[in-house]
């Protein structure tokens, strides 16, 4: 269903390494984006096995929407290059990337797969490698690159200890099938998909925030991560300001 394998990459200019993980998916299979939507799978990664590795960024490509089951997914057919920015302990000094993962394939089924890739890489290496340089590029446009100006959040209780988000968010349509999807920073909060509506050139979006365990919760503006897709362009959205 997939194969997955580590692209070295090259060492910059600051002392980091960009290097990618390869997902090969066989034909009709899928796997998906880091909010995978209704009926996806979240991808999980643990770096602890690596040496000399301070810090993982991972840099994800824009991803596609997908309809299974009459459930919108957001993920990635064929092959999907991953691009990583790494930060050594000790600058100068080889890195040997290790990382235990648990992602979800799906075609009719979906099935949770766990695997275990490692690889020193070459610190000598300089030049950039043409498939994560590619992937790079297709990440979504910043605020800036976007031309994105008003973001605002408001916020409000509803039954069962959640909350009720409303973001809007003015920017120019991306083209069509617009989507907002929110995350937060807490991992232990759980986002239902939102429901997108666009006017003129603002984008409206509604979506309900709750602990995993049921708990009470405050929401950290600052963490909020709001992402616009559709079948064109995608931009992303760090923080959200009361309105």
């Amino acid at each position: 269903m997939v194969a997955v394998s580590i692209v070295n990459g090259w060492q910059t200019a600051d002392g980091s390494h960009v290097a990618a993980l390869k997902f090969d998916l066989a034909e009709g299979w899928k796997t998906y984006w880091r909010a995978p939507g209704e009926a996806g799978i979240p991808p999980r990664f643990d770096w602890r096995g690596s040496r000399n590795l301070a810090r993982v960024e991972i840099e994800w490509p824009t991803p596609k929407q997908t309809v299974t089951n009459g459930m919108r997914t957001i993920g990635y057919e064929h092959v999907l290059v991953l691009p990583l920015r790494l930060t050594p302990e000790r600058a100068g000094q080889p890195i040997t990337l290790s990382v235990d993962m648990e992602i979800g394939v799906c075609s009719d089924i979906c099935v949770p797969v766990s695997l275990t890739v490692a690889q020193g890489l070459d610190s000598d290496a300089r030049r950039p490698d043409p498939q994560i340089a590619a992937a790079l590029a297709a990440r979504p446009y910043t605020q800036a690159e976007a031309g994105v100006g008003r973001v605002v959040c408001k916020v409000s209780p509803i039954e069962g200890g959640g909350v009720h988000l409303v973001a809007e968010v003015d920017v120019a349509a991306m083209g069509a099938q617009e989507m907002m999807v929110v995350e937060t920073a807490n991992p232990a909060l759980w986002v239902a998909q939102s429901k997108s509506v666009r006017q003129g050139n603002r984008l409206r979006a509604e979506a309900e925030i709750f602990h995993a365990e049921g708990r009470g919760f405050m929401l950290d503006r600052s963490g909020l991560r709001l992402t616009i897709l559709s079948s064109g362009d995608a931009v992303d959205i760090r923080g959200c300001p009361a309105g």
